[in-house]
């Protein structure tokens, strides 16, 4: 009997107990069940879509950091994420054969893009597990990001923000995009985010252990994404005025002096163990390449570089080098129907407004204009914590001349989340309103919902309806458009019709069209290369919009001038593709 009555009742008691912790943490439980469908959503795409452009160099660096120390390959990222990525392979064991004598001499794009070109040929057996798994866990920190999401709105603004909050992330195509891929634009939307969240926790008690987490998070966010160095400016200010107000703030000055440099030896700390406190001299390519790309200060920069790399790691400064480079130079880009290789002030601001679902470009606007009010009007010093990031990282953003994707923005939007998040919690409070808010809360997480189940899995080129009366490549291009992750469904489309080559220019198409047994045969002319006639040509919507295209000459070897690059392949703007694949490759039948 004893016996009968345990197994009726303990059932009961362990639902009620469930149901207990259930009420008492509704938010949190939500929350999960939001991360959870959200990490579905990523699993299942990842399974449908191949490895994008950047990938390609990422995944083997990733790889080749780990498990030989060096540093070179792929300089232009810092190395944590893609150590991170490559994780799993040390697991799988890939093919590695290491650079050759020949590559070493050569300048680091030269041995990035050879050498990883020979790790997917060593590998075509393992290729959809090493991808796979390097993606895998760039979900896992996108699952985790959105925790930190929900933890920060929760302590600002209450349980409901923070579910809000992760509503809005979970479902932005942007996020969805980036979520998934082996790069540093979303882990540095993370850094950011953190960052903040430890200096705020640090301002309000400036213990020893905060000062010491604080100076952790400043490392880390260093070797997450070259752009985070604005970090340091932040630090340096906030050091400089609480010197500067110590009696006031009734803070010793040797407190805060203390408290400056353990942060400052954690940071050089963290850089260095992220580099494994390798200080190589630079190679002869690498100093060739800093020679013809900065002739007038060569012998400035190689002082730098040996002086330097006294405390800091030789490639950790080339690589902040050569992101110098790349903004210096610009990068050719696309805007509104526009050419420009230094950019535009106003590209984020347009590429958000783009390619942000319209319901949170709404909340946006919206809440930003509340912020400001709340900060003004009301002292709510709260808002200040929001707002400063967005303004310092805004500012940054519109100051580049690399202006390639929204995907460079991504550091704004945690806090662009929460901002929405508290105006819908707010506007819920409204008695007599409550009815209307509810039914336009409906309607904006329900349109949000339609948009990411409607573009699924095609989140990369996604925009919002904006963006009509044009192709979507008229106004934006690179990765916005196009990224070469629709490699393996094109590839499955000249299979299904019997084909196994295909002429064309589509991101990344020289290796992983390949993976899939297809021969890609690049469309633009090259000195000595005969381009085969093939039934189908593939055109990427970032090459038909034509910032992408890089064809100094034509194929009578006669230079070209800019308007003729960027309109290279005008003629199959105005043809009717055959079919058009994931929304970002053009498959044309011309035989």
């Amino acid at each position: 009997m004893a016996v009968e009555s345990w197994t009726v009742i303990e059932p009961w008691r362990a639902f009620a107990a469930v149901k207990r912790f259930i009420v008492a943490h509704v938010a949190e439980v939500v929350c999960a069940c939001l991360l959870l469908a959200m990490g579905a959503n990523l699993f299942a795409s990842i399974s449908r879509k191949s490895i994008t452009n950047d990938e390609i160099v990422h995944i083997p660096a990733g790889y080749y950091h780990l498990v030989a120390g060096d540093f070179q390959l792929n300089n232009e990222h810092p190395p944590l994420v893609k150590m991170w990525a490559a994780l799993p392979l040390l697991f799988i064991q890939p093919n590695e054969a290491p650079p050759t004598e020949a590559e070493m001499q050569g300048t680091f794009n030269e041995l990035t893009w050879s050498y990883d070109q020979r790790f997917w040929q060593n590998n075509k057996e393992q290729f959809e597990t090493i991808c796979f798994w390097a993606r895998a866990i760039m979900i896992v920190l996108t699952l985790c990001f959105g925790a930190l999401i929900f933890s920060y709105a929760r302590e600002l603004f209450g349980p409901r923000a923070g579910v809000l909050a992760v509503a809005l992330y979970s479902l932005e195509p942007t996020v969805l995009a980036h979520g998934r891929i082996v790069h540093t634009d979303l882990p540095a939307a993370l850094a950011f985010l953190l960052f903040f969240i430890v200096l705020r926790n640090y301002l309000k008690a400036r213990t020893l252990r905060r000062a010491l987490v604080l100076g952790m998070t400043t490392g880390l966010a260093l070797v997450t994404k070259f752009s985070l160095i604005v970090l340091l400016p932040v630090l340096a200010c906030l050091a400089l005025a609480a010197l500067a107000f110590a009696p006031r703030l009734q803070e010793s000055r040797k407190k805060i002096l203390l408290h400056a440099a353990i942060v400052v030896c954690l940071v050089f700390l963290i850089v260095n163990s992220a580099y494994r406190f390798e200080r190589p001299p630079l190679v002869p390519g690498d100093v060739k390449w800093v020679q013809t790309r900065s002739p007038e200060a060569f012998n400035h920069w190689m002082t730098f570089f040996r002086a330097g790399s006294k405390v800091l790691p030789t490639y950790y400064l080339f690589g902040q080098y050569n992101v110098m480079l790349h903004n210096r130079d610009g990068h050719s880009a696309s805007l509104l129907g526009q050419y420009n290789q230094m950019g535009w002030w106003y590209y984020f601001p347009v590429a958000f407004a783009l390619k942000t679902s319209l319901p949170f470009l709404l909340l946006s606007i919206a809440a930003l204009g509340y912020a400001f009010w709340q900060l003004l009007r009301k002292r709510d010093k709260r808002f200040l914590w929001l707002l400063v990031p967005i303004g310092i990282y805004a500012v940054l953003s519109m100051t580049s001349h690399i202006n390639i994707g929204v995907r460079h923005f991504l550091p704004v939007y945690p806090f662009l989340f929460v901002l929405s998040a508290v105006l819908i919690e707010r506007l819920l409070r409204v008695r007599y309103a409550r009815h209307l808010t509810l039914a336009l809360v409906v309607l904006a997480f329900g349109w949000m919902s339609a948009e990411a189940l409607r573009t699924y899995p095609d989140y990369i080129p996604y925009m919002n309806q904006l963006a009509s009366g044009h192709p979507h490549w008229w106004y934006l291009s690179d990765s916005n458009v196009e990224w070469g992750d629709d490699a393996r469904a094109l590839a499955e489309y000249l299979h299904a019709h019997g084909e196994t080559n295909v002429r064309g220019a589509v991101s990344g198409g020289w290796e992983t069209l390949a993976q899939y047994g297809i021969a890609y045969h690049e469309i633009f002319p090259r000195p000595g290369v005969q381009i085969p006639e093939t039934r189908y040509v593939a055109i990427g919507t970032g090459f038909l919009n034509g910032s992408t295209i890089s064809v100094p000459a034509d194929e009578n070897g006669h230079l070209i001038s800019e308007q003729e690059r960027v309109n290279y392949l005008a003629a199959y703007r105005t043809l009717q593709p055959e079919a058009v694949i994931g929304n970002s490759i053009y498959v044309y039948r011309v035989k």
